[in-house]
């Protein structure tokens, strides 16, 4: 052997593990590289199916505008503006097939048979005593005695006082984990009483139906779509027999003037007054689901139409789930 081949050797054998390292070390970062390169391709991927979803929700909720301005230039056709439970707009939830992969549910509820939480307190911090009364007949109505119309006065008024010992302010909710302040302005979102000091999940569901938040006060209660519930909160000795009985005349043939509805027998003698009762709604919740590759898209809208007719949506919730509810109609692309 000549000398210095053992060095040689030595060098050589230095060299191809400094080799082997560099390939590992770039099998690593090649490794790194790809798996960032597909956390980028599933994030853009989501965030593209996410605003199809939208868009979609958005279409969805255009249609059921649609729908609703048709209906007031039929009213206005007929000239009775009236609006209830047997209109088309009321009846069922409307199927659009989007594609082989994908379908549209869209649902038009009515909120002008339920009482608004906001009617409770006017702009000038007054409780309005008709609301007051109306909301604790409804809650008895619902057999729920553990909350207070007080908790929801606190809810609403611009102060931190409570108006009352079954009442709720700050003190209270501060004292939750986590802890939270009362919102001391109007409600935004029904949504917001699942926050209210003694509400249960169970309670909310019960009331939530009857309820609504809407941004304007005084719009009053359609007799033509108000729910049991609702029609008893009107008189405390009114029962439920005689609310489901005024459903089925109603069911029969719907309220055209609010004289008809106060002559009912079922009012007899208890003094009832037009003040706050009507026959038009102004406010709809328009509810889409979107389903499309595997995945669902949800938006709820609150919709105002004026009573000249115009639409406008002033509130967008994506974040309530499975409210569709009624029988599907299925409409044909053609």
């Amino acid at each position: 052997m000549m000398p210095g081949a053992p060095h040689r050797s030595s060098q050589r054998g230095v060299a191809l593990i400094m080799v082997l390292l560099a390939m590992a070390l770039v099998v690593m970062l090649a490794t790194g590289m790809t798996q960032q390169q597909s956390v980028r391709v599933f994030r853009a991927g989501h965030y593209l199916a996410q605003q199809q979803g939208q868009s979609i929700a958005l279409g969805a909720e255009a249609f059921a505008r649609q729908i609703l301005s048709r209906d007031f230039e039929q009213d206005k056709e007929d000239n009775l503006m009236v609006d209830s439970l047997d209109e088309f707009w009321a009846a069922n939830s409307a199927v659009l097939p989007l594609d082989e992969n994908g379908v549209v549910q869209i649902q038009i509820d009515d909120l002008g048979g339920r009482i608004n939480l906001n009617d409770l307190v006017s702009a000038n911090g007054q409780v309005n005593p008709m609301v007051r009364d109306q909301l604790e007949r409804l809650l008895v109505a619902l057999s729920l005695p553990e909350i207070s119309v007080d908790a929801l006065i606190d809810w609403v008024d611009a102060d931190d006082q409570t108006v009352s010992a079954y009442g709720a302010e700050d003190g209270q909710y501060l004292m939750a984990d986590p802890g939270f302040r009362a919102a001391n302005q109007p409600f935004v979102s029904v949504t917001e009483l699942r926050l209210i000091e003694g509400m249960t999940e169970e309670a909310y569901r019960a009331l939530r139906p009857h309820v609504t938040a809407l941004p304007v006060t005084g719009i009053g209660i359609n007799v033509n779509t108000a729910t049991a519930p609702v029609l008893r909160s009107l008189h405390a000795e009114l029962t439920q027999a005689q609310a489901e009985s005024i459903l089925e005349k109603r069911q029969e043939e719907r309220f055209e003037n609010i004289q008809d509805f106060l002559a009912l027998p079922e009012f007899s003698g208890l003094g009832l007054k037009a003040t706050g009762l009507g026959l038009q709604t102004r406010f709809f919740e328009v509810v889409s689901r979107i389903t499309y590759d595997d995945r669902v898209a949800n938006l709820v809208s609150t919709v105002f139409r004026s009573p000249e007719g115009e639409l406008q949506t002033v509130h967008r919730d994506t974040g309530q789930k499975n409210r569709i509810t009624k029988e599907p109609f299925t409409i044909s692309e053609g």
